[in-house]
């Protein structure tokens, strides 16, 4: 799956933020856009045909993450809905991804399904000292995106610094997907492993997400623009 687009993080509370966001874009500009929980716990799945309707593509960021048969009847709900990713957890274990996989294959699109490995606020020392894993973030991460793969999904989700070792541990195909990009002037925040857009592209991911750095920038088309601009060149 090749797109040249930065997917911009829409964590907004409620429609109307996003509407004044996405008011700040060219009305040609067809964006790639990603759904958290928070906006689509308070807007639902109208608010994903509404976006799609308008022409951009859809990453709907659910996590999910239950009993096999639970998230393969939430895929069978989400497979309607047009969008080109969603997620699930893979510390779910392979039989869930296998049953969220069938699950989405029911609808008639043609979403792609990643799986969360560690999450970009996860630190080494939360691996070691929260989840009581004895291997590095690293190997957790590689081993995950294995797992995903032998499920059959499309790819994962992962911090930068892990791309290039998944990227030789699985198929060519296989997406990296990556939170965490921040401009090199920006905080970091709650994320801990971050990269800027060029970084990331150089370390082999193969679709970036932004949020803060766009979303709350003085002038927001114009800090894509920078972003968009980052990303290709690291992509030479």
């Amino acid at each position: 799956m090749e797109d040249k687009r930065p997917i911009v993080a829409l964590d907004f509370a409620d429609r109307d933020q996003m509407t004044g966001f996405l008011n700040l874009f060219p009305r040609d500009e067809k964006l790639f856009v990603k759904v958290g929980m928070e906006l689509f716990y308070s807007c639902g799945p109208d608010l994903i045909k509404e976006l799609t309707a308008q022409g951009h593509d859809v990453f709907l960021d659910l996590k999910c993450h239950d009993i096999p048969h639970t998230v393969e009847a939430a895929m069978r709900s989400i497979s309607k809905l047009n969008v080109t990713l969603t997620t699930v957890h893979a510390a779910g274990g392979k039989q869930m991804l296998e049953a969220a996989k069938s699950g989405l294959a029911t609808g008639t699109g043609n979403t792609k399904l990643v799986a969360i490995t560690q999450l970009t606020s996860t630190s080494q020392e939360m691996l070691r000292n929260e989840q009581l894993s004895s291997v590095s973030m690293a190997e957790s991460v590689v081993n995950y995106a294995q797992l995903a793969n032998s499920a059959g999904l499309d790819g994962v989700v992962c911090s930068a610094l892990e791309a290039a070792s998944i990227n030789q541990a699985v198929k060519d195909e296989f997406l990296t997907v990556v939170p965490g990009i921040r401009l090199t002037a920006d905080s970091h925040n709650d994320q801990q492993r971050v990269v800027a857009p060029d970084q990331a592209a150089q370390q082999g991911a193969g679709m970036i997400v932004v949020g803060r750095s766009i979303t709350q920038a003085p002038d927001p088309f114009r800090a894509y623009q920078e972003v968009q601009k980052l990303w290709l060149k690291g992509r030479e």
